[in-house]
């Protein structure tokens, strides 16, 4: 016995000296120093979903933050590197700008963004703003990875493009190829929407009928509300031959009332039944149930997708200033968006960035309230460079020129 224990003493201590006297291939020992990373988020005034059961997490996303700068400090220990996060969380837009001027001013240059995306635009093209990497954590806008892409702007959530090709390959793998759309009021209704049309063109899936959602809300919580939800779906779904009924409700005011009642018995997907996501509670693959536990730990519920992508984003730049063995932002930066740079993200291939429109190349989750159904890229989609570049817009197609 005596033995056993000398030998994992020496095991120990020999994995201690690997770890201490690793370094980045081709990268100088730091010298030490710290890296603050801000948090800079718009306050979240959610809407309580059409059901109270799943009642929105009011520290959705910096927890996912606070979990990430601990486990950068957990590699800084290693590389005589220190991460601090600085949460400037205002109320409204003034706040936020004014709290990004503060940080500038200070001398900070690495922000990690909570933002709606005209907000987002604003502080990004603030003009004291030059030399700063904003990482966004929590957009899912197509425009800010086309259009009004912007240089210094990453983005680590699939975007909606993504998640339309993602649930549109798992169609096709399915012969699953005519869908009916319907799509509700808001404007992130209308973008989801538009982005299944344009996946549904891309992978030959027809759209046989294309419908608003025109239902009073306040009528599902009547005395005989489900009567009239029953009527209603059945109303708007009869007639029509499809596979599939793809709901387009970012704003969870009706989506979940679509299932069991169509006219037809059909599956519902999109935002709500079969969804895709970035992050799910039912997910436990690639070693994914040790980051579930963590952070169900530490905040006392489930990681949502919000709460990942904070995550990814601090980790990014923690793994950035590791990896350039700097603490100095231009350094990070650099690395950021060079061709070296990957992330492990628990979803199985290292994650990068996409050097046409700074998106992070990832797999997505194909997900229901229970269980994970599958994962794409779907088997058979292939890339002549990276199989999730099949997901979203490719380098060909895009919009973006970096400014």
């Amino acid at each position: 016995m005596q033995r056993g224990g000398n030998g994992l003493r020496s095991a120990f201590a020999v994995m201690l000296f690997v770890l201490l006297a690793w370094r980045p291939a081709g990268a100088q020992a730091p010298a030490g120093g710290a890296v603050t990373i801000v948090y800079l988020a718009l306050a979240q005034h959610r809407s309580y979903p059409e059901t109270y059961l799943d009642q929105p997490a009011a520290d959705e996303g910096i927890q996912g933050a606070r979990l990430a700068i601990a486990d950068d400090n957990t590699t800084g220990r290693f590389t005589g590197q220190n991460f601090r996060l600085q949460e400037a969380i205002a109320p409204d837009e003034a706040g936020v700008i004014a709290a990004f001027q503060a940080a500038l001013a200070a001398g900070q240059r690495d922000f990690v963004t909570d933002l709606p995306a005209p907000l987002l635009l604003r502080v990004a093209d603030l003009g004291q703003a030059a030399g700063a990497t904003l990482i966004d954590a929590t957009d899912t806008d197509d425009s800010l990875r086309g259009a009004d892409c912007r240089r210094d702007v990453l983005h680590v959530l699939p975007s909606r493009a993504m998640l339309a090709d993602a649930l549109m390959q798992y169609l096709v793998v399915k012969n699953w190829r005519h869908i009916m759309l319907v799509t509700g009021k808001t404007a992130g209704d209308a973008l989801y929407a538009q982005a299944i049309r344009t996946a549904a063109h891309k992978f030959l899936v027809s759209i046989v009928a294309d419908k608003p959602w025109t239902f009073n809300p306040a009528a599902q919580q009547a005395d005989t509300g489900h009567f009239e939800v029953n009527t209603e779906v059945a109303k708007l779904t009869e007639g029509y031959n499809y596979d599939v009924l793809v709901v387009a409700d970012e704003a969870d005011d009706f989506g979940d009332e679509l299932s069991y009642r169509g006219f037809t018995p059909r599956p519902v997907a999109g935002t709500q039944g079969l969804t895709p996501t970035a992050w799910s509670r039912v997910y436990d693959e690639i070693a994914s149930t040790q980051l579930q536990a963590r952070f169900l730990h530490q905040a006392k519920r489930w990681m949502s997708d919000r709460d990942y992508g904070a995550w990814l984003a601090v980790r990014a730049f923690g793994e950035a200033a590791t990896r350039s063995a700097s603490t100095d932002a231009a350094a990070i930066a650099a690395y950021l968006h060079s061709p070296a740079f990957t992330l492990a993200g628990y979803k199985g291939p290292p994650l990068s960035f996409r050097p046409w429109d700074g998106q992070l190349r990832q797999p997505v989750l194909l997900v229901d309230t229970r269980s994970l159904v599958s994962v794409s890229p779907q088997p058979g989609f292939l890339h002549q460079f990276y199989e999730t570049d099949t997901l979203g817009v490719d380098q060909p197609e895009s919009t973006c020129h970096m400014h």
